[in-house]
């Protein structure tokens, strides 16, 4: 109780709120990399997802991983974003849509990894909206956090806009004070020689929450989509939307990723309610939720191979299982969809990147 005291105590004499929060709809964030080069024409378009784990790597973090790590220093943060650079650079995507990338958190040595990547990839230019911005966070230590979703480019990206996604409803105040705002962020891709209107949308749902928040996310994130083809543009969106794809034949992971000393179930009998974090554990009731991407979008891993385990995109961190387990990518959680072409036989799943994120990356080119 007492650590709640001090906290309303900063929070009413602080001279400087300890939260950003942030508009309905404002301006993202613009990025360019020391040295720009840029491409005159295209043929084709890769685009890539993928969520870095904010440069952590498999390190064994105190908040999702049955670790007890809270800080790196940036020697090792360093060496993460190295390895995904050039992970990169072997795939060359011409747009990257990158969720939980930090840049400026005391937990990966204050790195802006925005621009990191763009100092250290080819990329040109890139659009950031942050989730989680705030000076302080007392859980374990974290302390300072600015983390959020990115667009990184080889072409400018003009239009760049935060959308806010609905705040969880099952927190106390509180904690609903100092916990992620998620968001969309969209911005327009400049492509040359090309007369089409093409947005890059990117969103990371939520994770933990026991409401209906999730499906809000889901939804808002289907209207945004739904107005930029209304009004006859063309997109390329993903994310890690932390869902499974429909008919998924496994939708309760409680056993298998549960940490030694963890419970999710109740009472034990797999029906009873599941404490916070169920998302991680159990999707049932949440089986349908992409069913309108699915029907009015194309995928770029198709409905006949979305549920096969190569394309499965997460692993869990309590797993002692090798990275040629087929069981060690458990689920997939994250996407790509155009409203362009049928792009789904150029889809790829790199499951190879099990040293560098919990995630793994997906990519699929549009042809022009």
């Amino acid at each position: 109780m007492q650590k709640y005291f001090i906290l309303i105590f900063l929070l009413l004499f602080s001279c400087r709120p300890l939260v950003t929060t942030f508009d309905d709809l404002q301006a993202a964030l613009y990025y360019t990399s020391f040295e720009t080069s840029e491409i005159p024409s295209v043929d084709s378009l890769k685009v890539m997802t993928w969520n870095i784990r904010f440069g952590a790597a498999r390190s064994p973090w105190f908040e999702d991983s049955c670790g007890d790590r809270v800080l790196m220093t940036a020697a090792e943060t360093t060496t993460h974003l190295q390895d995904v650079a050039e992970f990169i650079k072997s795939e060359q995507p011409d747009i990257l849509l990158l969720q939980e990338v930090d840049v400026s958190s005391k937990r990966s040595a204050y790195i802006d990894q925005m621009q990191w990547l763009l100092d250290n990839t080819y990329f040109n230019y890139g659009v950031y909206a942050s989730m989680w911005q705030a000076e302080v966070i007392p859980s374990g230590g974290l302390g300072r956090v600015d983390v959020g979703n990115g667009i990184l480019s080889r072409w400018k990206l003009t239009d760049a806009e935060r959308i806010q996604l609905s705040l969880r409803t099952d927190q106390d105040a509180l904690t609903q004070y100092f916990y992620l705002r998620r968001n969309i962020v969209k911005a327009k891709v400049n492509l040359p020689g090309l007369d089409i209107a093409l947005y890059a949308v990117n969103t990371h749902a939520t994770a933990f929450a026991t409401d209906d928040t999730k499906q809000k996310h889901i939804d808002e994130y289907v209207s945004t989509l739904a107005d930029i083809h209304s009004a006859g543009h063309h997109f390329i969106t993903g994310g890690d939307l932390n869902s499974i794809p429909p008919g998924a034949i496994k939708y309760d992971f409680c056993a298998s990723d549960a940490c030694h000393d963890e419970v999710y179930h109740s009472g034990g009998t797999g029906t009873d309610p599941h404490i916070e974090g169920s998302y991680f554990n159990n999707f049932e009731g949440e089986r349908d939720l992409l069913n309108p991407l699915y029907d009015n979008y194309h995928p770029a891993i198709g409905q006949s191979v979305m549920n096969d385990s190569v394309h499965f995109t997460h692993s869990p961190w309590n797993t002692d299982r090798p990275a040629d387990d087929k069981n060690y990518w458990d689920r997939k959680l994250d996407y790509l969809f155009t409203n362009m072409q049928d792009w789904s036989s150029t889809g790829q799943t790199y499951q190879n990147t099990h040293l560098l994120s919990d995630h793994a990356p997906v990519t699929a080119v549009i042809k022009f």
